[in-house]
């Protein structure tokens, strides 16, 4: 197994795609090959590890120099057109070239979906690939946001693909049968919502069965939590608000926990048996240990990591990444998209 990490993407990068790569390095069965500019790669060697190679540190990190880098305030298109030896490019050419199983980035979130789109190609049938971010819930597995944030506008079949490929990724990656697909919205009536919400909802309805969703209706984001639903499906825009509010509300409780606790000497024994339940609480409630999120709809797995991704994120993202080569999602999921697109037609010729 080959993961090709975009070592220059993100906010925290170089230093952060590095540490990440190099702790993930010890518990994956598989090779990393960090893509970036490689003085620079081996500059933070030395720094971080005392090492003039990344190789000297983690025989399984190898470097594929790239001398560009896609900036967070690129336009996308132009930025995959023109910056042709950048680290995202690169990486898209690699996984494209059969050089490598799965493509990792917290770079520009629109430059990764159009080289998924364009350079990759998307899985027959899809319109839009969509962002599959995994988050905190009361829920045995989590709660799967689509989209997160790679289509800003969209239409209501985009919604209705996001919930068919929603479905089949729960199913296959994580065997819930028949997951619940919830659309978010300020109500749970169906009159509710814009029009995208109340064009959604009558499309999710009618074609439920024939796209295999078991459509649960309206969810409102208070609710989404609770472990009624295993999936959310909405426009990327809503989705990137949802996730972000989920993120700092996250990073708020923990602090004021924190705070909370060590006010005085008192509370801080005071906390002292409560601190297995509090650290259960910390572990269920951080997003960090989710890792990033798979790009669904592309012929090849590619996966976002969050743009402030630090090294711990980077950390479980490539883990993540390991296990969802493995798990062959794109694979099955292509696989399963044929076998519906078969079915429909046949039933349609019935007709």
């Amino acid at each position: 197994m080959i993961i090709l990490l975009d070592a220059m993407g993100g906010d925290n990068a170089p230093n952060a795609t590095i540490k990440g790569a190099v702790k993930a390095s010890k518990e994956i069965d598989g090779e990393i090959i960090l893509i970036g500019d490689e003085n620079v790669i081996k500059a933070k060697s030395k720094e971080f590890f005392g090492k003039e190679s990344i190789s000297e540190v983690a025989p399984n990190i190898k470097v594929k120099h790239a001398s560009e880098q896609i900036e967070m305030e690129d336009t996308p298109t132009v930025a995959i057109k023109h910056k042709k030896d950048s680290s995202m490019v690169v990486g898209f050419r690699m996984l494209n070239e059969g050089e490598g199983d799965v493509f990792v980035s917290a770079g520009n979130s629109g430059a990764l979906l159009t080289g998924a789109t364009l350079l990759v190609g998307r899985i027959k049938g899809m319109d839009r690939p969509a962002i599959a971010a995994m988050l905190p819930s009361d829920g045995i597995k989590g709660l799967l946001l689509m989209d997160a944030g790679a289509n800003t506008n969209c239409k209501p079949i985009n919604l209705l693909q996001f919930a068919q490929m929603a479905s089949i990724y729960l199913t296959n990656t994580f065997g819930i049968e028949k997951p619940r697909i919830g659309l978010l919205n300020i109500g749970t009536e169906e009159t509710k919502g814009n029009d995208l919400c109340k064009e959604s909802y009558k499309l999710l309805k009618e074609k439920a069965e024939e796209y295999h969703i078991n459509f649960v209706g309206n969810v409102e984001p208070r609710d989404c939590f609770q472990g009624e639903v295993d999936a959310l499906v909405c426009d990327g825009f809503t989705g990137n608000v949802l996730l972000k509010s989920v993120e700092g509300i996250g990073r708020f409780v923990k602090k004021i926990l924190t705070d909370s606790l060590k006010k005085n000497l008192l509370t801080t024994i005071a906390a002292v048996p409560s601190l297995p339940a509090i650290n259960n609480f910390k572990a269920k409630a951080d997003y960090k240990s989710y890792g990033g999120a798979p790009f669904l709809g592309v012929k090849k797995p590619v996966i976002k990591a969050h743009g402030s991704s630090d090294d711990l994120v980077f950390y479980y993202t490539i883990k993540q990444a390991a296990d969802f080569v493995k798990g062959e999602s794109v694979k099955k999921m292509t696989a399963e998209l044929e076998k519906q697109r078969e079915i429909a037609s046949q039933e349609n010729n019935q007709e």
